[in-house]
């Protein structure tokens, strides 16, 4: 499916790359990944389930947590169905136009839920700092206002990603490094300049999760600033303790994030390897990992868990 290097064309399909080194076990790798997308459905449809049925919980930061687990939802979903098909029945193919909607998908959402997560910062910040006027800050309203000015921002800061690549001409090859679409992935196979993708893309990543990412930790000196001004070690645990659900999955979203940037960027030497399971890493830990963090971490939720299961004994 190449075309020759000094031709110029628009490939109909690109091919996806799978797992360097695992060929001959994709078949049995794919069931790792298929467990954990069942269980991060699961996870997360239930995190959503326990939050609309229980009044209890219709809280902003529950709220942000649904919205949270929505878009772990619609980012798993844009890729691992198309990865289960590639390991499963070696169906590399994906048309021109799928690889820019899946690319599109990934960016977006990944924008969304980095304003999501710089979001329930501030929920953190005001609750510990301000906590008398938190409940009259940020109301039920405002924080349905926020969930989708978060998915407006990544939709209309990424939206420029495809369009842009949509004109590119090809000339090397149509073979992806990734198992997925990404627009560097995809930026590196052309044959023109890609100087307005390479400046869009990095602009846009530095003003969402750059941005964002530096605002999360001015939240969080504010924080720990006001947690150390409390007389009472107890009182310090307690308000630390509130943040540690949200800490974990700052990590896993933003570590990864910036490991697999600068890999594509300066680690060219590095083995394809490394690339492709940082690339997982980013895209499937989280989704898997946010929902079993908040239950294990939130005992409102950890409780109506437990409620729950009883009730299915009896069936």
């Amino acid at each position: 499916m190449s075309a020759p290097n000094n031709t110029e064309f628009r490939p109909s399909v690109f091919l996806l790359a799978g797992v360097p080194g695992l060929e001959a076990a994709r078949f049995w790798t794919a069931f790792p990944l298929c467990f954990m997308y069942v269980v991060s459905i699961i996870c997360n449809c239930a995190v959503v389930f326990i939050v609309k049925t229980e009044r209890s919980l219709h809280t902003p930061m529950y709220f942000f947590l649904c919205m949270l687990a929505a878009l772990d939802l619609g980012l798993s979903t844009s890729i691992i169905p198309r990865l289960l098909s590639l390991l499963w029945s070696d169906s590399r193919e994906i048309s021109f136009d799928a690889c820019l909607i899946q690319m599109f998908l990934i960016h977006s959402l990944s924008g969304a839920e980095s304003s999501v997560l710089l979001a329930m910062a501030w929920d953190r910040y005001l609750a510990i700092c301000y906590p008398l006027r938190h409940p009259a800050i940020l109301t039920n309203p405002l924080t349905a206002k926020l969930c989708l000015a978060a998915l407006v921002r990544g939709v209309l800061f990424f939206l420029p990603v495809p369009l842009l690549t949509l004109h590119l001409p090809f000339c090397r090859s149509n073979t992806l490094s990734h198992s997925y679409c990404l627009h560097q992935d995809i930026m590196n196979l052309a044959c023109a300049r890609t100087t307005p993708n390479v400046v869009y893309g990095l602009t846009a990543i530095l003003l969402v999760m750059g941005l964002d990412s530096l605002l999360i930790s001015l939240s969080y000196f504010m924080i720990i600033k006001a947690v150390l001004q409390l007389s009472s070690r107890k009182e310090r645990l307690q308000a630390f303790s509130t943040c540690v659900a949200h800490l974990c999955v700052v990590l896993a979203f933003y570590v990864p994030l910036i490991g697999l940037s600068v890999v594509h960027r300066f680690g060219k030497s590095l083995p394809s390897l490394i690339q492709v399971i940082m690339g997982y890493f980013y895209l499937l830990v989280p989704p898997l990992l946010n929902p079993i963090v908040y239950g294990v971490r939130t005992k409102e939720i950890r409780r109506r868990i437990l409620r729950w299961i009883p009730r299915t004994e009896h069936f």
